[in-house]
């Protein structure tokens, strides 16, 4: 089975055929990927073999193997996943990074995700700051329910929700000490250039940031210069060549402290900055 499986993904075009057979034959199974060594030689069950088959079709069609296992793993947590919203991915990790450095670990703090999405990096927040608060941002109804469920399920509800709408209406920019965003950034013209798994499974509009990818940004750094806490930090995830436009932005906003890093691909990937104190 793990054999037909690999064979299939690879002929389809896909990098890591042999893992993503394992995967997928472990989890129509119910097994763990160690107990597939184990039972390496042991007849499939039928009902486990129409169940990968079905499995191995859709991801030969290019859904993204997140939708078809239903679940990923972000900043060590494990997140519900479809079509509802973007797929968490470990590029983002190093924005949570950013993110923590910027917020204490022993006091109250209060913290937004704008376009919150599947929540993830609201949560992987609230996680590793025990005593923070927190409210995502998220206009698609979809996507909203989809955070709210990741936060039930990861524990957090009482110490967060959803705000179901843009961050244009949002009235909570005053309270936050840190707001996030990893907005849509992709300009409208490379839609159709991206990966299939991503151009028709990923949601529309947590993708297309206008004609040259930088809208989101405009809105809420315009936003966040009018309505924010002063001392409050911004951290934005960015595209890979989005670095030098963005800290503009925050810079002719009247933002100060603005920096950058790179994600472990060496791709600029997050950018922060502070409304600073008058």
């Amino acid at each position: 089975m793990l054999a037909e499986g690999a064979a299939q993904l690879q002929a389809a075009g896909i990098e890591t055929a042999r893992l993503e057979a394992r995967w997928l034959l472990a989890h129509m199974a119910g097994l763990q990927m160690s107990d597939l060594i184990m039972h390496g030689r042991d007849a499939v069950p039928t009902e486990d073999c129409k169940a990968f088959r079905a499995a191995l079709a859709r991801r030969v069609a290019h859904e993204p193997i997140q939708h078809i296992l239903g679940t990923t793993e972000f900043y060590g947590l494990e997140f519900l996943c479809d079509a509802r919203a973007l797929i968490p991915r470990p590029d983002s990790e190093c924005v949570v990074e950013e993110a923590l450095r910027r917020i204490p670990a022993d006091r109250p703090v209060q913290v937004a995700d704008l376009g919150t999405g599947s929540g993830c990096l609201l949560a992987a927040l609230l996680t590793n700051r025990p005593q923070a608060q927190g409210r995502g941002v998220e206009a698609n109804l979809a996507a909203a329910s989809l955070a709210q469920e990741n936060l039930a399920k990861l524990g957090l509800s009482d110490r967060a929700d959803i705000f179901e709408g843009s961050w244009a209406n949002w009235q909570g920019w005053g309270e936050a000490d840190l707001i996030i965003s990893n907005p849509p950034y992709i300009a409208s013209a490379e839609i159709d250039s991206l990966m299939p798994e991503v151009r028709a499974h990923d949601p529309m509009d947590a993708l297309d940031g206008g004609p040259d990818g930088l809208v989101a940004y405009r809105q809420i750094i315009s936003l966040a210069a009018a309505h924010m806490k002063r001392g409050a930090w911004l951290v934005f995830e960015i595209g890979h060549d989005q670095r030098e436009a963005v800290s503009t932005l925050l810079q002719e906003a009247g933002f100060a402290e603005i920096d950058s890093s790179k994600d472990l691909g060496g791709n600029d990937r997050a950018v922060w900055a502070q409304l600073p104190n008058l």
